[in-house]
C-alpha cells in the first residue's frame, strides 16, 4: 500500500489538471494531442493521494500529525 503524501490542495489541483488535460485530448485536434493523455498521471495520483515521485524524493504535502 502506498503511503499518502499528497495534501488536500495538491490533491485538488492534480485532479482538476488531470481531468482538464484528458478533456483537452478529446477537444483538441493535432499531431501531438495524444500528449494530453499524460493527464492520467496527475489524475490518478490525486485520486490515490499518493505520488511515487514524492516518495522517492522524500516530499510530502500532507499536514503533519501531532
Amino acid at each position: 500500500m502506498l503511503q499518502k503524501n499528497v495534501g488536500s490542495v495538491d490533491r485538488i489541483l492534480r485532479i482538476v489538471l488531470g481531468a482538464a488535460m484528458i478533456l483537452a485530448f478529446f477537444l483538441v485536434e493535432g499531431t501531438y494531442s495524444w500528449l494530453y493523455l499524460l493527464g492520467i498521471i496527475p489524475l490518478v495520483t490525486g485520486l490515490m493521494s499518493s505520488c511515487p515521485l514524492y516518495s522517492i524524493l522524500g516530499i510530502s504535502t500532507c499536514k503533519k500529525e501531532q
